[in-house]
């Protein structure tokens, strides 16, 4: 693994009810993240009970998982945006420490 150029980041998964994807996505587009990948009709059990993955004709009624890399610098606003939200609406937030070979790209 000689030449690689590895930069620390922050990697958040940021589960929620997909009907609130896009008050994530707008809070993250805010904050200045500028990218995420999102996985769409998550299948899992927490304190709410089963979620089933594969409901047919409803978007809103999956959990989804929005993933990104970001700076140190950026989680502490981004978890005072989503904490107002999360005590009122289902989700979480895991953050974990992550190295990154484009650094650039984020």
């Amino acid at each position: 693994m000689k030449n690689l150029n590895l930069s620390p980041l922050k990697k958040l998964e940021i589960i929620l009810e997909g009907e609130h994807q896009e008050f994530a996505t707008d809070l993250l587009d805010r904050a200045g993240v500028k990218g995420y990948t999102i996985v769409n009709q998550l299948s899992g059990k927490g304190s709410h009970g089963f979620w089933e993955g594969h409901v047919m004709f409803n978007e809103d009624d999956v959990l989804v998982m929005i993933i990104s890399a970001v700076p140190e610098a950026l989680v502490e606003p981004i978890i005072e945006g989503f904490t107002p939200f999360f005590d009122e609406h289902t989700g979480v937030i895991f953050i974990s420490d992550i190295q990154v070979a484009r650094a650039v790209k984020f």
